[in-house]
């Protein structure tokens, strides 16, 4: 299996199907994958299969790392769209997460004022004020929800506490009032001997429904682009995905589609 694991705090540019050049960030250790998730479609491989043994980057490690990278891009005359706090799991967990979105904020500043900030989150630390206040701030907050059924997100995202639920991460998404970009991850196939498909239409309706609670100002819905660690996973079709985002922009939303 192909696992894809960054061994720096930033990495990149990279051009990403969703963002354009992204400068990625890494707040997660650099010797494995440390995630609330254990989803079965991460490029990063399963948790269990890439324990961390090293310390999380500090706040000024963080900092003084993306001051160099944007240093040395101006001086190449290399611009990024955006800035993308993704990784080795889930960047949320950082526990000075609100302290290094300020320190981006104003580093992104000095550097490439026209440059967005995005995360890619798990949904998994919304609860924590910190944490809200800080996605609040960007311009690219991106928070996951694939599916609307317990069993489904059990099945497909593996939280790691057993409290995670789609009650608990509806009441969490809600909160933003609209400034959020939903993401969801569309797949098919077989994990333990058991089928899975978050395409049904229970799914889908529900999906929606949520949706038109939740006003998410972009829709994001994307299918497997790599080799995922459960291997009886399967992409869904281009034709899956566009009806699905036929669906949703006919109730108004504006949905890009990375098949």
């Amino acid at each position: 299996m192909s696992t894809i694991l960054f061994d720096k705090i930033v990495f990149g540019p990279i051009h990403s199907r969703r963002l354009g050049i992204s400068l990625g960030m890494n707040l997660l250790p650099t010797d494995g994958k440390l995630c609330s998730f254990n989803c079965i479609y991460c490029e990063c491989g399963l948790n269990e299969n890439h324990r961390t043994h090293s310390k999380l980057p500090t706040r000024t490690e963080v900092r003084e790392a993306l001051e160099q990278k944007l240093s040395s891009m101006k001086a190449e005359g290399i611009a990024p769209d955006v800035i993308t706090f993704a990784g080795n799991g889930e960047p949320t967990v950082h526990p000075e997460f609100g302290g290094i979105i300020d320190d981006t904020i104003a580093t992104r500043d000095r550097f490439f004022p026209d440059a967005k900030i995005a995360v890619l989150s798990n949904s998994t630390m919304l609860h924590k004020e910190e944490v809200f206040q800080a996605l609040n701030k960007i311009e690219d907050n991106i928070l996951k929800l694939d599916s609307v059924l317990d069993s489904r997100i059990r099945q497909i995202d593996v939280p790691n506490s057993p409290a995670f639920n789609f009650e608990f991460l509806f009441k969490q998404l809600c909160r933003f009032n609209g400034n959020l970009i939903i993401q969801t991850m569309f797949l098919k196939g077989e994990v333990n001997g058991e089928s899975v498909n978050n395409m049904t239409e229970e799914e889908i309706e529900g999906w929606i429904s949520a949706l038109k609670q939740i006003r998410p100002k972009q829709v994001m819905i994307y299918t497997i682009d790599r080799e995922t660690p459960v291997k009886a996973l399967r992409k869904a079709t281009k034709e899956e995905l566009d009806a699905i985002a036929e669906r949703a922009r006919k109730e108004g939303f504006d949905v890009t589609v990375s098949y």
